[in-house]
Order: structure tokens, then sequence, then C-alpha cells
């Protein structure tokens, strides 16, 4: 019997904290984590906000004297009662709850981006380090069945040397209005910009990662720009060109003022003997271009594909596409394996969930972006 298996008959005791049914992202995190049955959800503080704390508590099944009104409580309540903390707060509190997670003993998941400024990631990881404690970050994108047969391809060589890559992630939020034409308002978090914009923790987090997650190199070098087109006085348009070591260039852009967008999520990767693309909106299939002018598209079907025919990505036959939150679904099988490796070994190791350590480096990536732009300059990135 393998640990997922294993799993299911007696799953990991978890609690969050956020992740209400007022947030952007929680019930995904809370369907996410059930689908495989590797984790179950037993105690929660969901929600600052009294009433959708308790109905959060209720839609997830959560006895009543476990969903609690602070996280502190919580924290101190539910010591030895827990297998994880998940922390899905706004990105500023991360540091303090997690600190004092690590302090309490609790393993750590947490939502993307671990902080906001790469001076508060790199003390969370000193802390991890300290006491040799548990933390996973999440980066549900690379969970995809086919992000996943994409790094596969360019490991076996199948579009040569990779030379040059467009990453983008275009959102059209703060523009796009409703059917009286009211502006949509996005959380207030989210429309206030630190030292790094915010819409770079949001969306240019998961750009970096990806594109790490394939290629296995971080940028050396950038030049950035940036804009506010949309509705808030707030960053929401964003290109920036990079730089690596191995002579690989690239370019993202990404934000939230890009009309008729809903989340434009495509990745295209050049090679010397050929190129690959995937489109988010289009999740089941995969088109790789070659030098000799020919091109396919690859789905979950074709028996070509390694990675995404294995079961653990086919919870249904190809055709009906897997996506966002089978996806997550994925992530969250991987980070079992991981706590099952921590639990019985002290450390644990996965190609497939992000280090903490890689959203230092992103942090630093976004701060050089923002220094790039002052400059008008090439800044370097690491």
């Amino acid at each position: 019997m393998n640990s997922k298996e294993q799993l299911k008959s007696n799953p990991f005791l978890v609690g969050f904290i956020g992740g209400g049914l007022d947030s952007a992202i929680g019930e995904v995190h809370f369907i996410a984590s059930q689908m495989d049955r590797c984790w179950k959800v037993v105690a929660g503080c969901f929600s600052r906000e009294d009433q959708a704390n308790v109905e959060t508590g209720v839609s997830y099944g959560i006895n009543t004297d476990r969903v609690y009104k602070n996280w502190q409580e919580m924290l101190q309540s539910e010591v030895g009662k827990l297998d994880a903390v998940i922390v899905l707060t706004p990105i500023p509190d991360h540091r303090e709850i997690i600190e004092e997670c690590f302090r309490r003993g609790y393993a750590v998941i947490s939502e993307k981006a671990l902080s906001n400024t790469s001076i508060d990631a790199s003390a969370i990881v000193c802390a991890q380090k300290a006491g040799n404690h548990f933390l996973a970050v999440t980066y549900n994108y690379s969970s995809y069945p086919m992000v996943r047969e994409m790094r596969h391809l360019i490991e076996i060589g199948a579009i040569g040397t990779p030379l040059h890559f467009q990453v983008e992630m275009p959102q059209e939020g703060y523009l796009r209005v409703d059917q009286n034409g009211h502006s949509f308002i996005p959380q207030s978090w989210r429309l206030q910009d630190g030292s790094v914009p915010t819409v770079y923790l949001d969306l240019a987090a998961h750009l970096y990662q990806l594109t790490h997650y394939l290629l296995g190199e971080k940028p050396q070098a950038v030049i950035a720009d940036h804009d506010s087109f949309g509705s808030f006085d707030v960053v929401d348009h964003a290109n920036v060109l990079c730089r690596y070591a191995s002579g690989l260039k690239g370019s993202m852009w990404f934000g939230k003022s890009s009309l008729g967008n809903r989340n434009g999520l495509r990745i295209r990767l050049f090679g010397s003997e050929g190129s690959l693309d995937w489109l988010q909106t289009n999740p089941e299939e995969l088109v790789i271009a070659r030098a000799d002018g020919s091109k396919t598209i690859l789905d979950r079907a074709n028996n070509q594909m390694t990675i995404s025919q294995q079961k653990r990505f086919n919870r249904f036959k190809s055709g009906h596409p897997s996506g966002y939150i089978e996806a997550f679904a994925n992530l969250y099988v991987d980070m079992a394996d991981c706590l099952a490796q921590y639990q019985s070994a002290g450390q644990w190791h996965s190609q497939e969930i992000a280090s903490p350590e890689l959203d230092i480096s992103f942090l630093q990536f976004a701060e050089a972006m923002t220094k790039s732009i002052a400059s008008g300059k090439w800044e370097q990135a690491s």
C-alpha cells in the first residue's frame, strides 16, 4: 500500500488560520485538501469576522469548540492535537503567525508568498532551520499535469537547449465592472502597496516559481517597468526582462488591468530544437513544435505522455479537464508525502513543492524589479 492509500485511512489532522468563506482562496484550499482524503481539517480560526468564522466552521464540518475567535487561542489550545497548521491569511500577517507556530512546535504550510519582503522571509526561514521545523509553501500551477509534463520534456531534451521564454499572467479585475457599472472591490490588503507592490506578490510569484520549476534556474539580472491603469491607486500592470547565468533570456508580463483576460496564464518555452506552449484556460493540451516545422498537440490520452498519464493525476478519464482545484489537490498529495517524510526522518525532499528558500529569492527578484523601475537600469536579482 502506498503512502497516499495509507493516508486515506489515517489522514493528517490540520487547522486553518484564515481561509474562511469570505476569503479569496480559503474554500479552494479546503476542497483540494479533502479531495484525496490525505488531510482532515479539524480546527480553525477562519476569519476575523465572527459571523464568517462561525459560518465557515459549520460549512467545513468543524466542531464548534474547535472554531476559535483568534489564531493565538487556536495555537494555544491545539498543541499536540494537529499534524500541521495551514496559514491562509493576507501575506503581511504571515511572519508573526508562522514564527508563533514554530515556537509551539507546529508544522506549517503557508499560502504564497511566504512574506512581503526578503528580510521577513529570511527571518522565517532562519527560525525554521533553527528548530528544524516543517515549512512548505503552496504554488499550485506547477501541479497541473501538463506543466509537469513540460518539465519532463525539457529534462529529456525534447526541445534541445532552452534559449528563451515568455510567461504571462494578465487579469482584468481592477478594470472590470458589474452589471450596474460598479467596480469590483478587492480585499483591502490587496489595495496597499508596500516596498514590493502587492500585484508582484500575487502574480509575479507564480511566474517566478513556474520558470524555476521548469528550468531550474534563477534570474541573475532584471529590468522592469510597471504602472497603474485600473480603478485603484496601486500597481496593476508590469513587464520584466530577465537574464540568467547560463545565457537563458526571458520575459514576464502580469497585472490586473488587461480587459478580456480572466486569468491568462500562459507559458511559452523556446529551445534550440523545439518549443512548448501551454495555456491554463486549455489545461489538457500542450503544443510541441519542432525544427522541421511540425507541431503536435499532446493531451492526457496521448500514448507519448509520461507524467500526465499517471493514475494519481487522472481522477476521471481524459476529455473531462482537470483544472485549478485539481491542481491544488495534486499539491496537497505531494505535501502529505513531504510531511510523512518529515515525521519519519526529521527532513523532507520534493521536486514538486517549492522550498521556503525559493520565496526568499523571489522576493529579492521582486525587490530588484522595484529598484530597476527607480533606476531605469538592469539590476542584480541574485
